[in-house]
């Protein structure tokens, strides 16, 4: 297929896992990245001599990872020092606080301990998760671009799952009498940028997943698996072109001919493949074909985030690697975040300390803190410019009150600041919505941006915006589900390595 010529826009991990995997079947692939680095949201964010990750900060569902290195001939544990987190994350509501873990008699008497009686619950739902995983998990690793999809068996046994008119919330209602430990297995929808109490059942079991298979750091950070990504492309044979803008793309009729650069080359090609942005990239690079935005608008999106990436002159040893402070009224921190209106006065906030850990992302005796606040997209905009200081004071005063950082300030030496307009207006995402299209029933599966494009014979989609959706670990399954797509339409039979009986 070397004569078969390949244009990836964007070198995020969806970009990344095709562009290995279409690169190691014999195509002739050429990725494109606006940005002077790889990984896109996954990428590394330097902030002097500190290296933090853009986005996501540890990786759960691993065997997902070693499958797509696996299709791509590779071993990730030759590339990546991946680490298990044992604690993996402090949960704290006011001043009372629960580490997580995947050893079940551990969890258990956590959960005894903080929220005394709902321990036999933490025990049931994981044995039912168990077998909900099970079903469910096949549709996961299945294209939905045909109505026929439908009809599949492993989607008929999960429309008991997945039919449903209830939410996350609802279904831990079943296993828990304490609020404050319900959001100890819904705050994993926020990796969705949905609001649990909306988020539909079947996502309970992103918890679950996590607290059944773990979550991992990877030494020198998750953007890590990115630049790996990249490596084994050029092994294979991959041309990567950094710091190449993306004008348009060009059309024949219903495909895809070439794609325009911003300094006017034009790279012909037989397939494209797009990995920006999904709004974005249907707004601004479809020449002619493109959707506007006020239609785009019109969709439901996730929320945005509040980031603070801070260098330290010291490391708190003593604070864990994840921690998450929930706001004290999260339903109504979670209301707001929906509503798309108001910043949100009482915020929950995820900082990560992964200096306590991993040697390698910070100078010898120093730290880099990275700091999460979920908040509202720019829908209806707000004014980031005026409110940024006074937002990012109130933050980090909450983090000092609330933790064993009670000098945070008094030791920052670098710091860079991502709002939701930053997110937008720099980072070319839709409206700042970090997550992507919110993964309501009416956006997933054959409803959600198809993984070969609708109405287009060579365009393929992956990333967050669509099937499975957003998450490293789904998008690298869109990654592997386009790429074996586009080898299907030459004819091309692909066996497909499946790590997950083993684990599901």
């Amino acid at each position: 297929m070397r004569d078969k010529r390949v244009v990836i826009v964007g070198a995020g991990p969806g970009g990344l896992t095709a562009g290995m995997i279409l690169a190691r079947r014999g195509f002739d692939v050429t990725i494109v990245e606006k940005q002077d680095r790889v990984g896109g949201r996954n990428g590394e964010l330097k902030v002097g001599d500190f290296s933090f990750d853009t986005g996501p900060t540890f990786l759960h569902q691993k065997f997902t990872l070693d499958e797509v290195f696996s299709e791509a001939g590779r071993k990730t544990e030759d590339y990546l020092d991946l680490i298990a987190l044992d604690p993996m994350t402090r949960l704290s509501w006011g001043d009372r606080s629960m580490e997580t873990t995947t050893d079940v008699d551990r969890m258990a008497a956590n959960v005894a301990e903080t929220f005394p009686g709902d321990e036999d619950g933490y025990r049931r739902f994981m044995a039912d998760h168990a077998q909900k995983l099970g079903v469910i998990f096949p549709c996961l690793q299945q294209p939905y671009h045909k109505l026929g999809s439908y009809m599949s068996k492993t989607l008929m046994k999960a429309v008991p799952y997945v039919a449903t008119g209830k939410s996350v919330v609802d279904v831990l209602d079943k296993y828990f009498t304490n609020d404050d430990l319900k959001l100890a297995f819904t705050f994993q929808a926020k990796y969705l940028g949905m609001s649990p109490w909306k988020c539909p059942a079947l996502f309970s079991i992103l918890s679950y997943i996590e607290y059944k298979y773990g979550i991992y750091h990877v030494q020198g950070g998750l953007c890590r698996i990115s630049a790996a990504m990249a490596e084994v492309f050029g092994e294979h044979g991959g041309k990567l072109r950094l710091g190449t803008g993306v004008k348009e793309l060009r059309f024949t009729g219903n495909k895809v001919t070439g794609v325009l650069l911003d300094d006017g080359d034009l790279l012909e090609c037989d397939d494209a493949v797009v990995n920006a942005d999904y709004a974005h990239a249907m707004a601004n690079l479809m020449n002619g074909q493109s959707i506007a935005p006020a239609k785009l608008q019109k969709k439901k999106y996730s929320c945005s985030a509040f980031m603070l990436y801070l260098g330290l002159d010291k490391i708190y040893r003593d604070e864990p690697h994840h921690h998450i402070l929930f706001a004290d009224n999260y339903l109504n921190n979670v209301k707001d975040i929906q509503g798309e209106r108001k910043v949100s006065d009482d915020m929950s906030i995820y900082v990560r300390n992964s200096s306590v850990t991993d040697p390698l992302v910070a100078p010898e005796g120093e730290s880099g803190i990275y700091v999460l606040v979920p908040t509202i997209n720019t829908r209806h905009a707000d004014d980031w410019d005026r409110i940024t200081g006074e937002y990012r004071d109130r933050v980090l005063e909450r983090i000092e009150q609330r933790t064993g950082m009670k000098d945070l300030r008094s030791h920052i030496v670098e710091e860079r600041i991502i709002t939701p307009a930053g997110w937008r207006d720099e980072l070319d995402v839709f409206m700042g919505a970090t997550f992507n299209l919110a993964h309501t029933l009416d956006q997933m599966l054959y409803l959600r941006p198809h993984n070969r494009m609708k109405g287009y014979e060579n365009l393929y989609l992956v990333g967050g915006g669509t099937h499975p959706g957003s998450g490293l670990p789904t998008i690298y399954e869109s990654g592997r589900i386009s790429s074996n797509l586009l080898c299907e339409s030459y004819g091309m039979e692909c066996e497909r390595v499946d790590m997950a009986p083993a684990f599901v």
